[in-house]
């Protein structure tokens, strides 16, 4: 097994053991995030429908970061998504960090959507 192989099956390991415990309803839906090396996504799921009830990430119009780090990308995204969250009428969901560490983009996702006023 090669570092690449290993690395996969690390945050595979990671992902199931985070995603095993945590179920979006209606009421309180799944913050779930993915992010790649130059973007990073972020929508509410209700998994009892399977539908994703609203999302933000740094590819949209009017999210894209002219000058800054990906921290403040991720930050204007946890905002964004916030505002949208309440437009639906969302306030508190459970987050899913999707295996990812909680630290750097992640953390300042979490941080950016707690501004804006989701309670997890």
């Amino acid at each position: 097994m090669n570092r690449i192989t290993a690395r996969i099956k690390r945050y595979t390991r990671r992902k199931r053991s985070v995603r095993k415990n945590i179920f979006g309803v209606p009421t309180k839906p799944r913050l779930s995030l993915t992010r790649t090396g130059k973007n990073m996504y972020a929508q509410l799921i209700d998994d009892t429908s399977g539908r994703t009830l609203c999302s933000a990430s740094t590819i949209e119009k009017d999210g894209k970061m002219e000058a800054g780090s990906n921290c403040d990308a991720a930050k204007s995204i946890g905002v964004r998504l916030a505002e949208k969250a309440k437009s639906v009428g969302i306030e508190s969901v459970v987050f899913d960090r999707n295996g990812y560490k909680f630290h750097g983009r992640v953390k300042a996702l979490a941080e950016g959507a707690r501004e804006g006023g989701l309670k997890f």
